[in-house]
């Protein structure tokens, strides 16, 4: 593959304070979504909501992952602004999540709910644009190390705040939940405060590059069917996992502790990522992670009333999950570079978190009310099929593409 005019794509190194910054943002970030994805369902059903209606709203932060991860990497593309954008969304984030505050009708929550992921969906897409081309390797390639050491404090963000709110609403109850919210948007907003605003924010004279060349690249379109496949059958877990394991009579200490197992291994691969990483390629990394999704479904749905059998399908997340967004950063990189990088992580944003959650919302909470939980957790292991045959299929194509970097 001829890759696309990167424009200028070797900066100094990145300092370590640079990173232990891009660290605490992912930190902060991360916990706000290890406080909100496990336990919003809970308050949601403590207001009331259907199982349908939970998963209508659960299923609102994929809506905005179909538009506004690539409104925020566009505008980062063209104005090189990226550090100032992310201030922007942390602070329309935590706007949002103030509103929160008092509403309890169906109505006023969707809306909110959705303004809050609207301005903190340009978070993830940006930041990782940015930290990328500190990272960048004059190979081509991402310094894989350097990045799991940065990656892997989101890691520890989520694993924190959903072991400790799960203790803290057991004490205090789920009405509390919007103010820790928006306490926790209010640090997000604090970390991107202390972002450089110069390292990668050179405004270019020339207008950055056309996209659609590259989507319609037949390895670029399977490696994205892959991950949506992939990521639809993990929308199981993140929008219905909670309420299944109350449903099966565990409580919130326990559902805080499983999700804690999943991001336990998850940290452990991100901090060793420089040493397992390399031991397969990018694209043999798609089809490992697409099996043992499979094998991970398959077990969430049959033996969800055993502890010992969804801590072994937990484990399986360092892979799943860690392993998986590894190797795609590793292939956005390759595949969108330059000035290319910021629309490459916000449609890989969008097209496998927003469609795929989407999907997986609205028609997990169908398929939930009326074959019951245990069911959607077996579609799960059937997408983990369907992204294998895709991740298949994109393979020798991106074989090509990275000889030819």
């Amino acid at each position: 593959m001829t890759p696309a005019s990167p424009g200028a794509e070797a900066p100094p190194p990145a300092a370590t304070g640079v990173l232990v910054r891009f660290g605490t943002l992912s930190f902060c970030y991360f916990a706000a979504i290890g406080l909100f994805n496990p336990y919003a369902p809970l308050w949601f059903q403590s207001l009331g909501y259907s199982t349908l209606l939970i998963g209508a709203i659960s299923a609102l932060q994929s809506v905005t992952r179909l538009f506004a991860p690539y409104a925020w990497s566009w505008s980062g593309d063209h104005s090189g602004r990226r550090a100032e954008l992310i201030r922007l969304a942390a602070f329309g984030a935590l706007l949002s999540a103030l509103a929160l505050l008092g509403v309890e009708a169906a109505l006023p929550v969707a809306v909110v709910t959705l303004c809050m992921f609207l301005a903190n969906s340009g978070v993830v897409p940006l930041s990782e644009a940015l930290l990328s081309q500190l990272l960048h390797m004059p190979g081509g390639g991402i310094d894989s190390a350097r990045y799991g050491r940065v990656r892997v404090w989101g890691s520890i963000g989520f694993i924190a705040a959903a072991a400790s709110f799960g203790v803290l609403l057991e004490w205090t109850g789920i009405a509390i939940f919007p103010a820790f919210v928006a306490a926790m948007n209010a640090l997000l907003l604090l970390a991107a405060l202390r972002l450089p605003a110069t390292h990668t924010a050179a405004v270019h004279d020339e207008p950055a590059p056309p996209v659609l060349p590259l989507l319609r690249r037949p390895e670029v379109a399977w490696f994205f069917a892959s991950i949506f496949f992939t990521v639809l059958a993990h929308t199981s877990l993140y929008a219905f996992f909670s309420l299944y394991l109350v449903s099966l009579g565990y409580g919130k200490w326990t559902v805080g502790a499983l999700w804690a197992v999943s991001v336990g291994v998850e940290i452990v691969f991100f901090w060793t990522q420089g040493r397992w990483f390399p031991l397969l390629s990018p694209r043999r990394w798609l089809e490992a992670v697409a099996a043992v999704t499979t094998l991970r479904f398959v077990a969430t749905a049959w033996g969800g009333a055993w502890a010992p059998v969804l801590v072994l399908a937990q484990l399986t997340h360092a892979i799943t999950f860690a392993a998986h967004h590894a190797a795609c950063i590793a292939l956005v990189h390759q595949l969108f570079p330059g000035r290319l990088r910021g629309r490459g992580q916000a449609l890989y944003t969008m097209l496998g978190y927003g469609i795929s959650g989407v999907l997986g919302g609205l028609g997990g909470g169908w398929l939930i009310s009326k074959l019951g939980f245990a069911a959607v957790f077996w579609a799960a292991a059937a997408c983990g099929c369907a992204a294998w045959f895709c991740a298949r299929r994109a393979g020798p194509g991106l074989t090509l593409a990275q000889a030819s970097q």
